[in-house]
């Protein structure tokens, strides 16, 4: 089986041809992917003429139910950069959905062009415009004002659907199924935080469009300032509680102390002087949007046990042959479930 990772002549092709026919490109084009590649599969191609295009699809199956799919998350990013275009400065700046394509059209999967934003992304290293910690601590508040943004999208008036009460446990509910046996048991190394999320469960803090993967290494930032250019990545988004994505920002913030799971370690450029620590971050959140912090703990510890969840089911999708080597061996699930286990006692006054 071809690694569609890297895009072999008839992928590069049959690309081609569909931009050219959309007036986004001439041929001939080169491909090549962008990104960590563990979820969808984004390529950068460019055609004769200089053009950029940008075009997400998923990895190949099997994958968990309801994910990767690429044309529900080429709807989401239309209908933010429809209302982008209504809310000036205060807008969640993303790329423009360019073209679609079902399964069979272009490729064996379907996939969708996005417009090319310019800018560097960060994670393990700083661009030269995060050279101070005055720069750093600007991008830092930045990111928080527009995930501040981004939960303020009138969801409800742009067409998109869901159902945001009870949302937390229906999130925990279908995540574990992905790990349990067949008894729906949890595996012994994720039952006691798996309990104790079930019984610290707190009502949904509000109602919101959730983009369930917002971390620093998932924007593209300016390039020649701090601030964000643009969200990338919006295959998991949903209509849910906006702090889920707080406590995901907090989780895979590695900030001063350094990185401590593997997200962090993705982006572990966030231990610069200058960032500040996640704590900071939820502060700066609540005094944007006015949102309670009480049950912190508990929106941190999800995200931390949701990795944990996603990495042990990618595990075994690589144990049976089927999956990213990436994910091989058993210690990065260890380090998000130690993660989760040290954030039930941080962020808390609900204990």
């Amino acid at each position: 089986m071809s690694d569609p990772m890297q895009p072999d002549a008839a992928t590069t092709g049959a690309l081609g041809t569909w931009l050219a026919r959309h007036d986004l490109v001439s041929e001939p084009v080169t491909v090549r992917p962008i990104g960590d590649g563990h979820a969808n599969i984004t390529y950068l191609v460019t055609g004769a003429d200089s053009r950029r295009v940008v075009v997400r699809r998923p990895p190949p199956p099997p994958t968990p139910p309801g994910a990767n799919d690429v044309l529900r998350e080429a709807r989401i990013i239309a209908a933010v950069h429809a209302h982008a275009d209504d809310d000036g400065p205060n807008a969640v700046p993303v790329p423009g959905v360019l073209a679609v394509a079902e399964a069979g059209d272009v490729l064996d999967v379907p996939c969708f062009a996005m417009s090319y934003v310019a800018g560097p992304v960060v994670t393990t290293t700083l661009p030269d415009t995060l050279a101070t910690a005055d720069d750093r601590t600007a991008l830092a508040f930045d990111l928080v004002d527009t995930l501040a943004a981004l939960h303020r999208i009138p969801w409800d008036s742009l067409g998109l659907r869901g159902r945001p009460q009870g949302a937390n446990l229906r999130q925990r509910d279908r995540l574990a199924m992905l790990v349990a046996d067949q008894d729906g048991a949890p595996p012994a190394a994720f039952a006691d935080v798996d309990a104790w999320l079930v019984r610290h469960a707190p009502a949904e803090s509000g109602a919101a469009l959730v983009h369930n993967d917002f971390r620093l290494g998932n924007v593209l930032l300016a390039p020649d300032a701090p601030r964000v250019a643009a969200v990338l990545d919006w295959e998991l988004a949903a209509i849910g509680d906006p702090l889920v994505d707080l406590g995901y920002l907090i989780a895979a913030w590695s900030g001063p102390g350094g990185p401590r799971n593997p997200v962090q370690e993705l982006g572990s450029a966030t231990s610069a002087a200058g960032f500040p620590d996640p704590a900071m971050l939820a502060t700066h959140y609540a005094e944007t949007t006015g949102a309670s912090l009480q049950s912190m703990s508990w929106y941190v510890t999800l995200a931390n046990w949701k990795l944990a969840v996603l990495y042990e089911y990618s595990r075994r999708r690589y144990e049976r042959g089927d999956g990213d080597p990436y994910y091989a061996g058993t210690d990065k699930v260890a380090a998000f479930l130690e993660a989760a286990d040290k954030s039930r006692h941080d962020f808390s006054s609900d204990r």
